[in-house]
């Protein structure tokens, strides 16, 4: 076992805090849209650190430690090329501002609203079914790296039995995000998410430095170099033997980005839970800077443990950490565990402890999180609908947490049976495009184009699950099918362009049938409820455009923005257009005339030390900020009322008449 009793202790004492948290929150959440959306009371700084938690999660670490330990630095050059893209989706509000002013609490709603009650239910039926899958194998992952980080074995006797190790953490994890959800719904989630958060931030800011005291540049230098041709850990433009993690894997992801923008619906009640649209757009806005740390850990880490594996360490560090990985028989598995078997080995007593409480917090904040989603939008958007009398408010909860209870429990088994054959950034593209490769279309199409029918959404939706289920057919059975195998040994296609095929097919089918099918355009502005926005007292106000001088009318601001929000978004703007623009020269360089990997090494000396400065200031600024909100929100908790009605439910119908 890794862990000394302090690690432990360190462990259990965060988890304790954790609880406290939670039951507190329960006396919080008294209805429907309090389970739902924390009744729309979140303010920015919470939002974009608890959403952050609950985007990462430990499974997401692990993808990233296995996505870079293959591709290295160069890896992260092609992904700065959607900097700017993320960007102007962040400053501009895309799908994120008039989804918030739709008021809908799940997307499938929104669907209703814009479309029809059946094709609600048929998205919803999509969305849950996609999401499931895709979740499902987030526990067992999870447990796998806890189990070789920590050091556990894989069985143990209790009470005369003889245990699996892996179950065993499954139930533990999922239990206690189980309770947070059952406890507060997303108020508990979205708070203690919130402090995940700030552990999880600190110890990678501490991982980071320990890590550049432990491994020099030179050997950086020198290991990285020795990098076979066409696989080089270095130069981006000498990698075309990584078949997978290439310039047209981030090419499909930067697509994903515009497409998918609040497509995938694992965190939707964050997309409902601001307390203003203006709130909603900002959080996105700082979320580019929330990034900083975790990007820049889960890109160095792994590299660092190329090098320590490959000539850069001790003979006694590399024989311990290739006996553990050869402990292990899915060879799958050892590619995911190779990272934290690594990082286990080498970090200090304490600082061991810090990084297991904020992987465990991190599983933790996914768990809970996409249970609370799941299990929502079964209940919201597939079993709600076909009711034609309203719910009291006691047996919607009701149903509520029992369905929560029933995405945990098919997790648990899906992660325990299902054999997973590809790299686990691959698996969630593929699972997600059951439900993203239509839904993108649809979404864009609903709220920004008055032609769009609900014909064309049918159409777009059935694409993109048709083209998803005949990949993950495909994929499971290739290697069975002899006349597949004759063809070519192995699936020629990954989940990334499988995704991209789906999303292409999709947006043909909206755009082709919407266009044979509309005979008056849809009043998208009177769903979203004219041009206006809310106060904190709930009251309409006319939002006046900014137009003073030419940034401001370039930014779009209006009298929502204050002084701080505006250099916010300068700040935002020069730090991605300073990368974006050395992305560019960078390219076209190495491109024409090449570039030296000693030129590249230094390159990325100073990327790495200008992510850790900016990293380490906005930890600090985001905490202070979300603590804030937090008094904010539970304030206006105790002292708002709760309207009985606003559960999900749609009372009007519009129609192009309207």
């Amino acid at each position: 076992m890794n862990f000394s009793l302090i690690d432990w202790s360190i462990i259990i004492a965060f988890g304790v805090f954790l609880f406290a948290v939670a039951v507190y929150a329960k006396s919080l959440t008294l209805s429907v849209s309090d389970f739902l959306a924390a009744n729309r009371c979140a303010g920015r700084y919470l939002l974009t650190l608890a959403d952050g938690m609950a985007a990462l999660g430990a499974i997401a670490v692990v993808a990233n430690f296995e996505k870079f330990y293959k591709a290295g630095f160069g890896g992260a050059w092609w992904g700065m090329m959607m900097a700017p893209i993320a960007m102007i989706i962040a400053l501009s509000g895309w799908v994120v501002y008039r989804y918030r002013k739709s008021q809908a609490m799940t997307m499938a709603q929104l669907f209703e609203m814009r479309y029809s009650r059946n094709f609600r239910v048929y998205a919803g039926i999509l969305a849950w079914v996609s999401g499931i899958l895709n979740y499902g194998v987030f526990p067992g992952i999870t447990a796998l790296f806890l189990i070789h980080f920590c050091g556990l074995p894989d069985s143990f006797e209790f009470l005369g039995f003889i245990w699996q190790t892996k179950p065993v953490i499954m139930g533990i994890t999922l239990s206690i995000a189980v309770c947070f959800t059952l406890f507060g719904g997303l108020i508990a989630v979205m708070v203690t998410d919130f402090f995940q958060s700030i552990l999880l931030n600190i110890s990678f800011l501490v991982i980071f430095f320990i890590l550049i005291t432990f491994v020099s540049w030179d050997s950086i230098g020198t290991v990285l170099q020795a990098a076979p041709t066409g696989k080089s850990m270095l130069n981006p433009f000498d990698q075309h033997e990584l078949t997978d993690f290439t310039v047209w894997f981030f090419l499909i992801f930067a697509f994903k980005l515009v497409y998918n923008c609040l497509g995938w619906q694992g965190n939707q009640g964050y997309n409902a839970a601001a307390k203003s649209p203006h709130e909603a757009k900002m959080a996105r806005v700082l979320a580019e800077w929330r990034n900083g740390i975790t990007y820049m850990l889960m890109l160095f880490a792994p590299i660092c443990a190329y090098v320590l594996l490959n000539g850069g360490g001790t003979p006694e560090l590399v024989d311990s950490v290739n006996s553990a990985i050869g402990a292990i028989q899915d060879p799958q598995a050892q590619e995911q565990m190779r990272v934290p078997i690594l990082l286990s080995a080498i970090l200090p007593v304490g600082v061991l402890g810090m990084f297991g409480a904020a992987i465990i917090a991190a599983a933790i904040s996914t768990d809970d999180t996409q249970i609370h989603s799941w299990g929502s939008i079964f209940i919201q958007d597939v079993i709600l609908p076909f009711r034609k009398k309203q719910l009291s408010t006691k047996a919607h909860m009701r149903l509520l947490r029992l369905s929560v209870c029933g995405v945990a429990t098919f997790a648990f088994f899906w992660s325990l049976y299902f054999p997973l054959k590809d790299y686990l950034l691959m698996y969630f593209l593929l699972t997600g495009t059951i439900y993203l490769g239509g839904s993108g279309a649809v979404i864009i199409g609903g709220l920004y184009w008055k032609r769009g029918t609900t014909q064309g959404a049918w159409a777009a939706m059935t694409a993109g699950w048709l083209v998803a289920a005949a990949g993950i057919t495909l994929q499971q059975i290739w290697g069975d099918v002899p006349a597949l195998t004759n063809i070519r040994p192995e699936f020629p296609l990954n989940g990334a362009w499988l995704a991209m095929i789906s999303y292409l097919s999709s947006i043909a089918a909206y755009i082709t049938v919407s266009l044979l099918t509309c005979k008056e355009p849809f009043p998208i502005n009177k769903m979203l409820h004219g041009d206006n926005s809310k106060d904190d007292d709930g009251k309409n106000r006319e939002i006046v455009r900014d137009t003073r001088n030419w940034l401001h009318r370039i930014f779009n601001f209006n009298q929502e923005y204050t002084r701080g929000d505006r250099v916010i978004y300068y700040l935002n703007v020069g730090w991605t257009m300073g990368w974006f623009i050395t992305f560019i020269i960078g390219t076209t360089w190495g491109l024409i005339v090449g570039i030296a990997d000693r030129s590249w090494l230094s390159f990325w000396k100073v990327n790495i030390y200008l992510y850790a400065t900016v990293a380490s200031i906005t930890v600090v600024w985001f905490i202070i900020g979300g603590i804030r909100d937090i008094l904010i929100m539970v304030r206006k908790l105790k002292s708002t009322a709760r309207n009985p009605e606003d559960d999900g439910t749609v009372h009007k119908q519009l129609g192009p008449s309207d």
